[in-house]
């Protein structure tokens, strides 16, 4: 039971920093951010916003998202392919429940558990990872410990 409660607390903490790493993003409309973690150490992060090169404005002048604005989850799983890391195994945190396209890119990173805040207006992207047995969990992150 201890071990269940230090998870929790760690998911939070996790969880916070997700969303102080989502005040990055440019975009308006929303801001999300991610981080993958594995063996209780980040080995990457991402937020929401423009590819690299461009300019750092997400949305239209009709307030709708660009269609190349890149996901929280997606900058960080493309991130750690990068990097000499691996996210097979890894925990992803992040501020809003995966959408679909995101949902396909976090069991190809073979990620086992997904820890999120919020909802996301729709709910394929959690249907599609629970049917790939991947762990799903919604934490709230303003519980005072």
């Amino acid at each position: 039971m201890a071990n269940d409660k230090k998870q929790q607390l760690l998911d939070q903490r996790y969880l916070k920093m997700a969303e102080i790493w989502a005040q990055n993003s440019y975009c308006k409309r929303r801001k999300v951010g991610a981080l993958i973690v594995k063996g209780k150490m980040i080995i990457s992060d991402g937020y929401n916003g423009t590819p690299s090169g461009f300019e750092n404005v997400c949305e239209d002048e009709n307030n709708k998202t660009k269609a190349y604005v890149l996901h929280a989850e997606a900058n960080a799983i493309t991130k750690v392919a990068k990097s000499n890391n691996s996210s097979d195994g890894a925990t992803l945190y992040v501020t809003s429940s995966p959408c679909l396209e995101c949902s396909k890119l976090i069991i190809q990173a073979g990620i086992k558990r997904v820890v999120f805040t919020e909802n996301y207006r729709l709910e394929d992207g959690i249907n599609l990872l629970r049917r790939a047995n991947i762990e799903v969990e919604q934490v709230e992150t303003d519980s005072k410990e």
